[in-house]
C-alpha cells in the first residue's frame, strides 16, 4: 500500500443513509483508504483534537483530509471549519465540504472560512464513487499538503523563494 492509500479520511456525516452512501462510494471507486466517521460536529472536533474517546492516535489517528457535512447537529459544519482553520495547529488540514446544499451563500461562507473545496453530493448514486475516486486521487495522490504546525520536517523557505 503506497502512502496515498495510507492517508486517513474523516467524514463528519450525520445521517446514517449518507454515511451509508458515502461507504459504498468509495468501496465501489476501489479507495483503500482508513475511513473513519463521526455524526456531528463536536465529535469532528474531538476526534481532530484528539480528545476524549479519540485520544489514542493508534485507533484514532490525525486525518489527512476531512470530508466535512454542513448540516449537522450540536456543531454545524461552519463552526467545526471556522475552528479547525483559526487553530495554528490545525489550519493545515485540508477540509472539504461535502453536502447537499447549493446555497450559493453556503458556497461562499465556506470558502470565506477556509474550506479547501466545496462539493455538492450527487442526488445519482452512480456519479458518487466516481466523485469519490477523484477527490482522493486529487487531494491524498496527487497535491502536495503542507506540513502541520510544528511538523519536525518543516524548514524555513530560503528568502530568495519569497
Amino acid at each position: 500500500m503506497n502512502h496515498a492509500e495510507q492517508a486517513v479520511i474523516l467524514v463528519a456525516e450525520d445521517l446514517e443513509n449518507d454515511v451509508a452512501l458515502i461507504r459504498r462510494a468509495f468501496d465501489q471507486a476501489g479507495v483503500k483508504n482508513p475511513l473513519y466517521f463521526v455524526p456531528d460536529g463536536e465529535e469532528a472536533l474531538a476526534y481532530i483534537n484528539g480528545f476524549g474517546k479519540y485520544s489514542n492516535r493508534n485507533d484514532y489517528p490525525f486525518p489527512d483530509l476531512l470530508l466535512l457535512d454542513l448540516k449537522m447537529p450540536k456543531l454545524d459544519g461552519f463552526e467545526v471549519l471556522h475552528t479547525i482553520k483559526t487553530n495554528p495547529v490545525l489550519s493545515s488540514l485540508r477540509v472539504v465540504v461535502l453536502t447537499s446544499s447549493q446555497d450559493i451563500h453556503d458556497v461562499n461562507k465556506a470558502y470565506h472560512l477556509g474550506a479547501n473545496s466545496f462539493l455538492v453530493k450527487p442526488i445519482d448514486f452512480e456519479k458518487f464513487p466516481s466523485m469519490m475516486r477523484t477527490l482522493t486521487a486529487f487531494w491524498l495522490r496527487d497535491s502536495l499538503a503542507p506540513p502541520r504546525h510544528g511538523a519536525s520536517e518543516t524548514a524555513p523557505i530560503p528568502k530568495s523563494d519569497i
